[in-house]
């Protein structure tokens, strides 16, 4: 008797354990009903301007999106300061941009880089506008300045000239300060004129102000229509004007079109301490405006409906983020890359990505150009440096965040038409805050019966765990969809997109748990490309009847109630042939990153270097190796690829060449010795108390400061003068608080200590790298009782109480190649 009630408790806890995991896994099975009428496509109730070229070529918008020559259009821009850059470096950068998807170029025009002093302009250089834009026009990009006049960009006075603020109240219609503004404008007017879209150049927008939410007398909504006629009247007339709708904004929906925006992380907050998770990786499905960058200044964020009659449009999705001297996060590249899908997934039809190019401040003349306490704005940030962790960092550097970031650029690019007109749809359930994860977060966007669905299960700052039985259940107009056929788990930090009853020529693919991103055409037929997502085993259900023409080996078919079920190896590259000269190619998650497309639609190249291309001519440039390889996927045939030194080449497959070549190897070492050990520290002294930081936080040190800092010097050699070298990077591994790099008493870069190695282009900040030269290091220590928040400070060795050490310094060539690859279409 008591072994059998001992057995029976066993059943029934083996039961309610069964029942618990029936009910947790059911929790995981999202609902979205996407079944109900679209909403309607409206006019604009604001005239913007011109928007017709002397081609014909129409740039416009309606309530949902933007529109080029009357067709949907969902384009990447990606900000990237002209004045911020050397300018002899402007056009590989750019073309470093296209190759990773970018189509518009987003430009702050800081005014206090043009007109530090009064009445003196300075359009010269890499301040030169005119040429810049010229030569975003040369390489295909559309061009967007954001004419400000007040910018903030982390500049000294949010942009604004000094005379400009001892003159007048500012950012309101004070008669003086419109005078300043208008003599701007018409200096910005003088260097544009020929490149508005109306005359045939590439700008195609501009974005007034910024960040602003001032209220009051002569200020608000009024201000901002001024600004739109003052630079109507400097012959800025062109397609689209915006204005930012975070903090509080003022938006004069009869002048202007609101955009949005949202960061990984908050460096201008007061708190030491780590953050909760940030609103940009929870869907919007009630508001545009993220709630993270309304704490600068503002106190609260219009609903959705604020906004009715506009297109979701964003200027300011972090592609990283500023370290200020209080706060000092660090961002992985999933941190960035998984904010994307869920800027989509929430309506976003302009994904603007700031930064996706860092840079430096160029030299003042009488002041330096940084955001700074001292000078009365909100935080510090270093004085030359403005790298922002951004995808492509101050130096040109590539980072892995843009080899993420580009997958969904290149979707954009090829797919963008289909997604923009789609509207959202949001889960039965969805989380509560941003800090809620006890439900997959999940969004649909759908025109009738196709659509895209958009996941993220990568939050910053907290703890990642798995989604058993995750599925979506998709309500359509007159089905039921279940994505995938079979309950999956949703592992942690996987994210992406996956598409719903989307067509492949004569073929209808029910839906896809790959990541399709890119369309190659060429040789008569079109390849679909798709990017396995790491965590996800690809799945590919396709219509009831369909046939495949052929596959790859280790394709596994299988016939369900539901279609055909079709399901590659992950690990590696495989081809499904389908009717009507279409292919679908998948590509294992780690090519899919290192894939580039250039100017030819038929090829692509994938390569662990960076790669851009100018027509048939291509570049690879990657640190401290090499040795390059590469493969060429080619949709048709190709021709021999010519370079030098030779490119050696042999065939994997129909599509696929694997190509290798070396360039000679450079040895670059740098000495490095001890001038001057560190004085006493400089006590630490606080920022003013601002309206919406009660809390002070502490100023970065002064120039006055670096008397006490420790001192070395480094001896580099002369770099070959080579057409395989591009560069060389100093990369300096350190320990304090603040170090600063000199070449004399010139300040050549600095750096804010965050853990991550601290990496200088020579050549870009002016060193010789023709001939022997020495450098000084200095580095200030780091007190054990800091008071900021840096987030990688374990790192740290504290002796005595303060952390300052020169770990390593090593000079990394930067070695380039290029070759020639042309396709026989």
């Amino acid at each position: 008797m008591l072994l059998s009630l001992h057995r029976s408790r066993e059943c029934l806890a083996l039961v309610l354990i069964a029942l618990a995991s029936c009910v947790l896994h059911a929790q995981n099975v999202v609902t979205i009903d996407a079944s109900g009428p679209p909403q309607p496509v409206l006019p604009l109730r604001m005239h913007l301007g011109a928007n017709r070229s002397p081609a014909g070529d129409i740039v416009d918008a309606n309530s949902q999106y933007l529109t080029l020559d009357g067709k949907p259009w969902l384009p990447v821009m990606g900000e990237f300061h002209f004045s911020r850059y050397p300018r002899a470096q402007w056009r590989t950068e750019l073309e470093k941009m296209k190759a990773a998807g970018v189509s518009i170029v987003s430009t702050y025009v800081i005014w206090i880089h043009h007109e530090e002093i009064e009445g003196k302009f300075d359009w010269s250089g890499q301040r030169d506008l005119r040429a810049f834009v010229q030569l975003c026009q040369q390489e295909g990009l559309y061009v967007y300045p954001r004419i400000g006049p007040w910018a903030h960009a982390e500049t000294r006075n949010g942009g604004l000239p000094d005379w400009v603020l001892a003159n007048s109240p500012v950012r309101r219609n004070d008669p003086i300060y419109l005078r300043e503004v208008n003599t701007f404008y018409q200096q910005i007017g003088d260097q544009l004129r020929g490149l508005l879209w109306k005359d045939g150049g590439p700008v195609i927008g501009l974005q007034l102000e910024n960040e602003y939410h001032e209220r009051g007398p002569l200020a608000g909504a009024e201000h901002l229509r001024t600004l739109k006629k003052m630079a109507l009247s400097a012959g800025l007339d062109v397609p689209l004007y915006t204005v930012t709708g975070w903090d509080n904004a003022v938006i004069p929906l009869d002048t202007a079109l609101p955009v949005f925006g949202g960061y990984p992380a908050a460096p201008w907050d007061a708190s030491a301490k780590p953050l909760p998770p940030a609103d940009v990786y929870a869907f919007r499905f009630n508001n545009r405006a993220a709630g993270s960058m309304g704490a600068i200044g503002g106190d609260g964020q219009g609903p959705a409906s604020a906004y009715a009659g506009t297109p979701f449009l964003t200027a300011e999705v972090g592609g990283g983020i500023e370290d200020t001297y209080f706060r000092r996060p660090v961002l992985s590249a999933d941190d960035v890359a998984a904010v994307v899908p869920v800027m989509l997934g929430s309506g976003t039809n302009l994904l603007g990505l700031y930064m996706f190019h860092g840079g430096r401040n160029p030299n003042g003349g009488r002041v330096t150009l940084e955001e700074s306490q001292r000078n009365g704005d909100a935080t510090d940030v270093p004085v030359r440096s403005y790298d922002f962790q951004a995808p492509i960092g101050e130096f040109g550097q590539e980072r892995e965040s843009l080899r993420k970031l580009k997958l969904v650029n290149y979707f954009l690019e090829d797919f963008g038409a289909d997604l923009a007109p789609m509207q959202v749809h949001a889960p039965t359930v969805v989380p509560s805050n941003p800090s809620d994860l006890s439900v997959p977060r999940v969004s649909a966007r759908t025109s009738v019966r196709s659509g895209f669905l958009f996941f993220n299960n990568h939050i910053r700052n907290a703890k990642a765990h798995g989604y058993a039985g995750f599925q979506v259940r998709l309500k359509l107009s007159g089905e039921e969809l279940r994505v995938p056929a079979q309950p999956i788990e949703l592992k942690p930090n996987v994210y992406g997109i996956w598409p719903v009853n989307f067509q492949l020529g004569a073929t209808l693919l029910r839906y896809s748990t790959a990541q399709l991103f890119k369309r190659v055409v060429g040789g008569g037929r079109t390849y679909f490309v798709f990017a396995a997502i790491s965590g996800v085993d690809p799945e590919f259900l396709f219509a009831r009847g369909t046939q495949i023409d052929g596959a790859s080996s280790g394709v596994a078919q299988q016939r369900i109630a539901d279609g055909l079920r079709v399901r590659p190896n992950a690990a590696v590259v495989s081809r499904i042939d389908l009717r009507g000269n279409v292919s679908i190619v998948l590509l294992p998650a780690p090519m899919g990153e290192i894939a580039w497309r250039g100017d030819d639609p038929s090829l692509l190249v994938l390569s662990s270097a960076a790669a851009f291309s100018h027509g048939p001519q291509w570049t690879l440039e990657q640190t401290a190796d090499p040795h390059f390889t590469m493969s060429i996927f080619a949709a048709g045939s190709i021709a021999e690829p010519e370079s030098t030194p030779p490119l050696h080449c042999g065939v994997v497959s129909d599509l696929m060449r694997a190509c290798e070549a070396s360039v000679a190897p450079v040895n670059l070492p740098v000495r490095a010795t001890l001038v001057r050990s560190a004085g006493p520290t400089t006590p630490r002294q606080m920022g003013p108390v601002l309206s919406w930081r009660k809390q002070p936080i502490p100023m970065a040190p002064d120039a006055t400061a670096f008397q006490h800092a420790a001192v070395w010097s480094l001896n580099l050699p002369p770099l070959p003068q080579t057409p395989q070298l591009a560069g060389a990077m100093l990369q300096i591994d350190y320990e304090g608080d603040v170090a600063r790099l000199y070449a004399g008493t010139q300040l050549l870069d600095d750096n804010f200590w965050n853990g991550l190695p601290w990496k200088i282009g020579l050549g870009d900040v002016g060193v010789n790298t023709s001939a022997r030269s020495t450098l000084q290091l200095r580095i200030l220590p780091l007190s054990q009782n800091f008071p900021m928040y840096i987030e990688r400070a374990a790192q740290l060795q504290f002796n005595d109480g303060r952390a300052v050490a020169l770990r390593s310094v090593k000079i990394q060539p930067v070695y380039r190649y290029r070759f020639a690859v042309r396709s026989n279409r």
